[in-house]
């Protein structure tokens, strides 16, 4: 017997291994990926024409000779994905071929799903082509009200703001443009408040803002009969009111562009009505008018603004003048939507769970911003009425909704309105409240509602007359 040396063994085992490793390669390269074929290599195709005539020799049917098209995808109008690649595809060669009814049946249902998907497409064009027109209607239509309004209501502002073409246009909704300019007008300065007095008060706020950060206990002379803990507390609640105004425009709270203007107006606000000081709900207002006007003039109106009635009422928290508010309220409510207010004093429900929120805020928190500013346009011009009357407007809309909730239902959803209220429905059902009960309007029932609660008497016999 000879002797093999170790070098001749290992050249051997080397050889063996590569001998297998080919064989490896070699059927790897036959296969079908789930999406797709394994392209083949020449002797991978010779191999499965060999087990395809086999297979059909077996099975007793004529050989036939492989189509190009097993290897070749067709022309499609657009690359196929996942299953539709295996709908038009033949199968690999090494599988039996589809049965012509089979093979038919795949291309119907491929044909279907490409009518079905250029119906989609369509459908998509069609609704972004509406979409194109209607921007485009807006903002010719926008443009258009932007010079009426500059070229002929503001220069004659006194003797046009109440004609019927004024009013038709500010129901249509005053142009960002202009809006803060007819919001100041509209507003008026029945205070008569200057830029001067702006920054006297707000010199005072900063002045205090320090005396408070250095621990300072120096009493104010102006403001005598306020402990300084009730200032303190003022201050503490403007700060964390601010963070939390308009949270997701990022823009009012500590670092973004309009914290500052917002901490001025509602602070020399604190220093120019100390007997009312800040309330929950002020931030709101003050921001609304911060994005429509200067810093001033945004504190003039806003000064102005609380200073009205209704939201004097509210914010110095007058129960008896709340209470009548609601009172009158409901009058309409009953007046306009009797089906829904039975609902609601069946379940408890009283305008006090959802109105003070609207009212506070003047709707700016619970409607989305642009909404909001639309209903401020007509609130400048209607006043306090418009302000329940867009309450009653809510109401109509989700009536259906809110019939056939329990009271906790009804609570959270008046306090979370949809985000996604549609503007133009929103105010066609604000357009169809009518705000006079037994010909009686607002201010004439609110009149008679004070007249009784000061009379201290029950009911409203004013009203039956």
């Amino acid at each position: 017997v000879m002797a093999v040396s170790p070098a001749l063994l290992l050249m051997d085992r080397n050889l063996l291994a590569r001998k297998q490793n080919a064989r490896l390669d070699k059927q790897n390269d036959l296969g079908w990926k789930l999406f797709g074929k394994v392209p083949l290599r020449e002797n991978a195709q010779k191999d499965s024409e060999k087990l395809q005539k086999e297979y059909e020799d077996k099975a007793g049917r004529p050989s036939k000779p492989p189509s190009p098209k097993q290897n070749v995808r067709k022309n499609l109008d657009f690359e196929p994905l996942s299953t539709t690649a295996l709908i038009l595809e033949d199968r690999p060669a090494n599988l039996p071929a589809k049965p012509a009814e089979e093979a038919q049946k795949h291309r119907q249902q491929y044909e279907e799903m490409v009518v079905q998907a250029k119906k989609r497409e369509l459908k998509e064009a069609q609704r972004r082509k509406k979409q194109l027109e209607e921007r485009c209607r807006l903002e010719e239509s926008i443009g258009n009200a932007v010079l009426t309004w500059n070229n002929e209501i503001l220069p004659n502002w006194e003797t046009m703001w109440c004609s019927r073409k004024v009013r038709d246009l500010w129901w249509q909704g005053i142009p960002p443009s202009v809006r803060g300019k007819v919001w100041s007008l509209a507003i008026g300065n029945e205070l008569n408040i200057t830029h001067e007095l702006f920054d006297i008060c707000l010199a005072r706020a900063k002045e205090r803002w320090r005396s408070f950060s250095t621990g300072g206990s120096e009493a104010e002379t102006e403001d005598a009969g306020f402990s300084a803990a009730d200032r303190e507390a003022s201050l503490e609640l403007i700060k964390l009111d601010i963070s939390r105004t308009f949270p997701s425009l990022c823009i009012f709270q500590q670092g973004g562009p309009y914290h500052d203007m917002l901490h001025s107006i509602l602070g020399a606000y604190t220093c120019y009505r100390p007997d009312v000081g800040y309330v929950q709900g002020m931030s709101f207002i003050a921001a609304v008018l911060i994005l429509n006007l200067d810093t001033p003039d945004a504190f003039i109106a806003f000064s102005n603004l609380l200073n009205k009635p209704c939201q004097m009422a509210f914010f110095r928290v007058d129960h008896g003048l709340m209470l009548t508010y609601f009172a009158a309220f409901e009058v309409f409510f009953e007046e306009n939507l009797p089906k829904l207010f039975a609902h609601f004093k069946k379940n408890n429900l009283t305008p006090d769970i959802y109105l003070i929120d609207w009212i506070f805020t003047l709707y700016s928190k619970s409607l989305p911003l642009d909404l909001a500013c639309r209903v401020w346009d007509v609130f400048c011009r209607d006043g306090e009425e418009f302000l329940f009357r867009t309450a009653l407007g809510l109401l109509r809309l989700f009536q259906d909704v809110l019939t056939r909730m329990d009271f906790i239902h009804v609570a959270q959803f008046l306090t979370r309105l949809p985000e996604d209220l549609p503007a133009e429905e929103f105010f066609a059902s604000i357009a169809s409240i009518q705000m006079q009960s037994r010909n009686k309007k607002w201010a004439q029932v609110l009149t008679a509602l004070q007249k009784d609660s000061r009379e201290m008497e029950k009911g409203s016999p004013s009203l039956r007359h």
